[in-house]
């Protein structure tokens, strides 16, 4: 286990979990827990025996979003430097939610509990989000005058449509579990108490193929809403083509000859 100050890192037959560790706020976002975010996510994405991710929260929370004492703080700076401290944090923010979103590997969000503002927006950024009974998700930024910053505005009219978006958003109102399920918010719903051995087999059973093929996959997978057809085919024949030279790809096709030696 790799241990940071506000994070817990831990592996376990290929299976990461990164687990938010601010109990006490909630897993409230500060500029420290970003840091080690970013630093926890490279960490994943160079370890090849690493093949799957999945992330959740200490405590009842999953997070609370952006901590307040922090915005507090960025309130009072002089305020000819308001503006510009506004946009180097929202430079780190989009780091970490770009590592998360484009990891190389498939990430699921075990939300075990409120899943707020920037928290609901980082359970969006992985592939999959599997929301335990005591689950929520609420984007409430504008409820404290503020827009969705941390990939709300494009993950999430990507998962429930655009109408709902906006009403998830201009609202600011609670979703409990089975509600978000049936959006599309979340892709299961788990008991509380299963709820991180059920993501973790889930994420087992998502990282079993080749590596390569999965981070490739996942890369153009990624970009695809924002592509044409011709230029799907196009990253994916570039794709396919590194994918022949593989061992993964090498070792399948001669372990299939084999077995059909093996028949005959």
């Amino acid at each position: 286990m790799t241990t940071f100050h506000s994070l817990s890192l831990s592996v376990d037959d290929g299976i990461a979990t990164l687990t938010l560790q601010r109990p006490d706020k909630r897993n409230a976002i500060d500029d420290a827990m970003r840091a080690e975010l970013i630093a926890a996510l490279d960490q994943v994405a160079r370890d090849s025996a690493i093949r799957a991710l999945v992330l959740t929260g200490a405590g009842k929370a999953f997070c609370a979003g952006g901590d307040i004492a922090a915005m507090q703080q960025r309130a009072q700076a002089p305020a000819g430097e308001i503006a510009f401290n506004g946009w180097s944090r929202q430079q780190r923010t989009h780091h970490a939610v770009a590592a998360l979103h484009d990891l190389p590997k498939p990430t699921i969000a075990a939300v075990n509990g409120a899943a707020t503002g920037l928290g609901a927006d980082l359970a969006l950024c992985c592939d999959f989000v599997v929301a335990s009974s005591a689950a929520s998700f609420a984007w409430t930024y504008v409820l404290r005058g503020l827009i969705p910053d941390g990939g709300g505005m494009y993950f999430l009219p990507r998962r429930v449509g655009l109408a709902k978006a906006k009403d998830l958003i201009f609202s600011g109102r609670t979703v409990a579990p089975e509600l978000a399920l049936a959006l599309g918010i979340a892709d299961r719903v788990s008991a509380a108490d299963t709820l991180l051995p059920d993501a973790q087999a889930w994420a087992k059973e998502l990282g079993r193929g080749s590596t390569e093929a999965l981070a490739l996959s996942k890369a153009v997978l990624n970009k695809s809403f924002e592509l044409s057809a011709e230029e799907v085919f196009a990253q994916g024949s570039q794709a396919q083509a590194i994918c022949y030279t593989t061992s993964a790809h090498q070792k399948s096709i001669a372990a299939f000859l084999d077995k059909s030696k093996a028949k005959n």
